[in-house]
């Protein structure tokens, strides 16, 4: 079968996502003959992805959120207006979806969350079948619990989620638990999708704190902290454009930019994880056993941070505050049942990848014949 990869360029949990699908697709005879990325001119694709995916690579300017002025939070109101503005652009870049989806001879498209992926099948209503794939897919299940929050945003982001899988043949929601599948609403409950190098690891108890945050603003708090704290090793990564691989603070606080066995080997070691509460790095973290602070910048990352703290992940911050990560350090007690709920992965996506009942519903005239 040949797959077509359309992939939200923001952060770095949709790269890793995709780069374990493709490894499981490979494993099972499949191949990943093009990978499409909506990215901005604020993000740039991670070098670990590029050299990693091993498949042709091709970018489309995508809505994206807007920092504010601090580079730190998400600028709603004027991340909406800029799109708005935006709007004849991504008219183009759903033409150049379209015309990728044909030119590839794809069977199958698999969306990682991009919103002119699921308004491209909205608009122009491409013949390949196409799922999605996000933890995001999670809010639309009755039994989902959100937090206190700005409801108006919510409704927002649930709205984007639906945009995100218009005509969609099945919705895949990564989830740090079992939870019922929805087959009314194409909605299947699936495992996070860690990669290999993460399932071949060995945790160990170092002692320093790993963290990572999506808006580089939040650097200026982790200085602070550091400062209060100079006895206490400290690596971070972060996603900041034209600079070192690594800023080295002092001997005791360190910055790096992406790089995905670099930040592994960190998680694995660390006695404790902050981060921005992206869903895929808080896995790996539960996976290794880490306790995680969560640090949400908008209120998709809040849902994510509120879900993994039902499932034992950590605490909830408003800022990287890392006396509250130390405070929680005696108190943490690794999830085992996350452990076994993440080895069924390879298993249950390829089934509802491949089911038989997938392409009867698309290819009745070829399953007739051959029976």
């Amino acid at each position: 079968m040949r797959v077509l990869f359309i992939i939200q360029g923001e952060g770095r949990g949709h790269f890793t996502q995709a780069l374990s699908l493709k490894s499981m697709l490979e494993r099972n005879g499949h191949q990943v003959v093009d990978v499409l990325v909506g990215k901005s001119k604020a993000r740039q694709l991670p070098d670990f992805f590029v050299k990693k995916i091993n498949a042709p690579v091709n970018s489309f300017e995508s809505p994206n959120f807007l920092p504010t002025a601090k580079n730190k939070q998400m600028n709603i109101t004027g991340s909406i207006l800029y799109n708005l503005f935006k709007l004849p652009v991504y008219l183009k870049s759903m033409c150049f979806i379209s015309k990728k989806i044909k030119e590839t001879d794809a069977d199958l498209v698999i969306n990682f969350y991009e919103l002119l992926a699921g308004l491209t099948y909205g608009f122009f209503c491409p013949e390949t079948p196409y799922i999605c794939i996000a933890h995001q897919y999670l809010f639309l299940h009755p039994e989902f619990k959100f937090p206190e929050e700005n409801r108006p945003e919510l409704r927002l982001l649930l709205f984007f989620t639906k945009l995100t899988s218009l005509r969609a043949s099945r919705l895949l929601a990564l989830s740090f638990r079992p939870m019922p599948s929805l087959p009314d609403k194409k909605l299947v409950v699936v495992p996070p999708l860690l990669r290999k190098e993460v399932l071949q690891m060995d945790a160990s108890q170092g002692d320093y704190l790993h963290g990572y945050m999506v808006n580089s603003g939040f650097s200026e708090e982790i200085i602070l902290w550091h400062e209060k704290h100079p006895e206490l090793p400290l690596h971070f990564f972060w996603d900041k454009k034209n600079v070192e691989k690594e800023t080295k603070v002092d001997e005791y606080l360190s910055f790096h930019t992406l790089d995905d066995m670099l930040f592994l080997q960190y998680m694995s070691g660390c006695k404790g994880y902050a981060t921005t509460a992206g869903f895929e790095s808080v896995c790996e973290a539960m996976y290794f056993g880490k306790p995680v602070l969560m640090i949400p910048t908008h209120i998709e990352q809040a849902c994510n941070a509120y879900d993994a703290s039902l499932s034992s992940a950590g605490v909830i911050a408003n800022e990287f505050d890392l006396d509250k990560l130390l405070n929680f350090l005696p108190q943490h007690k690794p999830n085992s049942a996350f452990h076994l709920w993440a080895l069924q992965s390879e298993s249950m996506f390829m089934r509802e990848i491949c089911l038989e009942d997938y392409y009867n519903e698309y290819y009745p005239a070829i399953f007739s014949f051959l029976r």
